[in-house]
């Protein structure tokens, strides 16, 4: 019998003399430099469930439980969710959050109406929220699977949609890399609200001083300090200014390709920080990871998680593991969700 890494390897190449772009199953087998084409590790047939879990299939129903069965100890739970009001000003042009209460039945009862673009506050990057340069030669874009934007806009298929995360939500072992007190113990001084790249090595090192040993299936939350900085140190002015700037900047992962390797050959599920973008913002190489992350592989991206509770209990039980948790909407074809999510010890 052939060993895993060769026996997928067959199968990628069975699909490719077959004509298909994308293998019959999710290749986890492979590290990042035996993949035929990294930028495209599209699998499951067009609007299957394969296809719309992406990198979720990481997550079997063996792994969820033993992780559960390891990580839940104490039973303590720490929400992961920033307030849906924040950010209070929103860059890009997007639509600011508004809640209303409505009464019925005369007022003896009460229903609430929430106007929200959840890209504003903690989100899920969707499948259907990022695409990329289809190939080098051409400048035709498209989502993960070969997605077109038409079939996403004209609103007749949910393929890729958020729907398929709700199905079975977003649940495995959590890690965090707790940057701010790294910086903070090495002197680093930064601007969350600059273009500080947040360097792979320093990240390796964290992990290391942490026990952490990562794991497939990981879901990995890297903590930079932007939401504390927003609550704490930005005044109304700085917080207006920022959203109408044409060219927002904010800390972040680097983008590299390193980081690209790494993320691939560690086995993360999915991923997820504090700071507005997953990365820093713009990137500082020609490339996005979202263009990998998202388009490429199919991996959930999380942006504007709350972090600070998590890192205070993290260091209370010097244990930077868990449960991990999310569900996101049930929305046929949705691009994004809350994450609804917590960790548990």
């Amino acid at each position: 019998m052939l060993p895993k890494a060769v026996f997928s390897l067959a199968l990628l190449a069975e699909a490719a003399l077959a004509g298909s772009p994308r293998p019959p199953t999710y290749p986890v087998d492979l590290k990042f430099d035996e993949l035929p084409d990294p930028r495209k590790v599209w699998v499951g047939a067009p609007g299957s469930r394969e296809e719309g879990l992406g990198r979720l299939v990481l997550l079997t129903d063996d792994l969820v439980r033993t992780t559960a069965a390891q990580q839940i100890q104490t039973g303590q739970r720490v929400g992961l969710n920033w307030e849906l009001t924040k950010l209070e000003y929103p860059s890009f042009g997007r639509e600011p959050f508004q809640h209303r209460f409505v009464p019925i039945l005369g007022g003896d009862a009460i229903d609430d109406l929430y106007t929200m673009n959840p890209q504003q506050s903690s989100q899920w990057d969707g499948l259907r929220h990022w695409s990329m340069v289809e190939d080098e030669d051409s400048d035709r874009r498209v989502f993960y699977g070969g997605t077109t934007k038409e079939e996403i806009i004209n609103g007749t298929t949910d393929r890729i949609g958020i729907n398929y995360w709700a199905e079975e939500g977003v649940n495995g072992r959590g890690v965090l890399i707790d940057y701010v007190s790294w910086a903070e113990e090495k002197g680093i001084e930064y601007d969350a609200f600059s273009s500080h790249p947040i360097p792979l090595n320093d990240i390796l090192h964290i992990a290391e001083s942490s026990n952490i040993t990562f794991q497939r299936g990981d879901i990995l939350l890297v903590r930079s300090g932007m939401t504390k900085m927003w609550e704490q140190e930005m005044d109304l002015a700085a917080k207006i200014a920022y959203s109408k700037s044409p060219q927002p900047r904010h800390v972040g992962v680097e983008a590299s390709m390193d980081v690209v390797r790494w993320l691939w050959d560690a086995g993360f599920a999915a991923v997820a920080g504090d700071s507005v973008s997953f990365e820093v913002w713009p990137p500082t190489g020609e490339f996005s990871l979202h263009d990998y992350i998202l388009a490429g592989w199919g991996m959930p991206l999380g942006e504007m998680f709350d972090l600070e509770r998590l890192a205070e209990v993290c260091k209370d039980q010097n244990r930077w593991t868990f449960y991990f948790t999310s569900a996101p909407f049930n929305m046929p074809g949705g691009v994004s969700s809350p994450p609804n999510a917590q960790a548990i010890f």
